[in-house]
């Protein structure tokens, strides 16, 4: 009689839920996260024949998704938006995987990601590492947002400021 040790039976559960998740069509991914591939292929194909319309194309682009937003997350996109434009205005807004996005030399500095994005509590600003946020060995990338109070918004200006620098 042979008995199983746990990383054999951890191993068999792992690859009966795989297999059950790819037989009912999941993959590992939300619906949402699937739909943020797709948003991104997309933009990767657009890109490509953009040249120098680019800028012109990605503010279009980010204000048709701030558009479809609904109620809190749009006004805190359009203020994220506005900010943004005012205090960097070297980075050119574009869509990342169907967020808005700023980037600097075609890569994302910062973007904003609506709580409906991934049916989230709170939506985000999120920077990447381009940013230039570094202080000493660990710092934030990420923020939850709610409200744009004046206070909130110096905040984003300073960061944005510092990020695109």
């Amino acid at each position: 009689m042979t008995t199983k040790t746990s990383t054999e039976t951890t191993a068999e559960t792992t690859a009966k839920t795989t297999a059950k998740d790819s037989a009912e069509g999941h993959d590992g991914f939300t619906a949402e996260e699937r739909e943020a591939m797709k948003e991104r292929a997309k933009e990767l194909k657009a890109s490509k024949g953009r040249g120098s319309r680019a800028k012109a194309d990605g503010e279009a682009d980010v204000l048709a998704k701030i558009a479809e937003m609904e109620g809190t997350d749009r006004v805190l996109a359009e203020g994220v938006h506005a900010i943004v434009k005012k205090v960097a205005p070297s980075l050119a807004p574009k869509t990342w995987y169907g967020m808005p996005a700023y980037a600097k030399n075609g890569k994302v500095v910062c973007f904003f990601q609506s709580s409906g994005k991934f049916k989230s509590r709170y939506a985000t600003l999120g920077f990447n590492d381009p940013a230039n946020l570094d202080d000493g060995e660990m710092w934030p990338t990420a923020f939850a947002l709610t409200d744009l109070t004046p206070a909130v918004e110096q905040r984003i200006a300073a960061l944005v400021e510092q990020a695109a620098s």
